[in-house]
C-alpha cells in the first residue's frame, strides 16, 4: 500500500478557474494585479479568447457541463509561474449563474496574492476603481497586513503583506 502522502507529490500546480461575465473586463482587472495573458484560449477545450465556441464533447463530459456549452477563455500568469489564472466565460444560462461565495461558505472562497507594500498597492488600485471591502488592516498579532478586493464579478482576491520578522 502506498504511503499516505505519497501520491500528492507528483502533483503540481497547474492553474485556477474563474469564471467571468465579462472576459476582456476581467482580463484589465487581473493585468491591474499585475497578471499577463499568456494565451488567447484553452485549446484542450476548444474555447479562444475572441469568440465563443462549443466546449469540445470529452471537456464537457469531464467537467460535467452539457454538451452545447459555448464559452470563451484565456490564461494569465503572474510573474511568469505557477498556478495559471484559467478566466472563462461561459455562455451561461440563468440556472448556470450563480454569486461567488462569500468568506463563511464552504469550498475554495479567494486566492491570496503577496504584496510587499500593501498600502502602496492598495492606494494605486483603488485610484482604477477596484473595490475593496476595507483599507489595509493590521492584524491583531501585527504579523500581517490584509486587504480583500474584488474582481469584476465579486470574486474575492485577499492581498497580504506578511511581517516574517514577528513570526516565531
Amino acid at each position: 500500500m502506498t504511503p499516505k502522502g505519497a501520491f500528492m507529490a507528483k502533483l503540481s500546480w497547474g492553474h485556477i478557474n474563474v469564471n467571468v461575465t465579462d472576459l476582456e473586463g476581467s482580463i484589465e482587472f487581473y493585468e491591474l494585479l499585475g497578471f499577463t495573458l499568456v494565451m488567447p484560449g484553452i485549446p484542450y477545450l476548444n474555447l479562444n479568447q475572441t469568440e465563443a465556441e462549443t466546449l469540445n464533447p470529452e471537456a464537457a463530459v469531464a467537467l460535467d457541463m452539457p454538451f452545447e456549452t459555448k464559452g470563451r477563455a484565456c490564461i494569465m500568469e503572474l510573474n511568469g509561474g505557477f498556478p495559471k489564472l484559467d478566466l472563462t466565460e461561459w455562455v451561461a444560462t440563468e440556472e448556470m449563474i450563480a454569486d461567488p461565495l462569500l468568506n463563511q461558505d464552504t469550498g475554495i472562497v479567494r486566492m491570496c496574492l503577496a504584496s510587499r507594500d500593501l498600502q502602496k498597492d492598495y492606494e494605486e488600485l483603488l485610484a482604477e476603481g477596484v473595490r475593496f471591502f476595507s483599507e489595509p488592516k493590521l492584524t491583531e498579532d501585527g504579523k500581517a497586513d490584509i486587504a480583500i478586493c474584488l474582481d469584476p464579478d465579486g470574486a474575492m482576491i485577499e492581498i497580504i503583506q506578511l511581517h516574517l520578522e514577528k513570526w516565531a
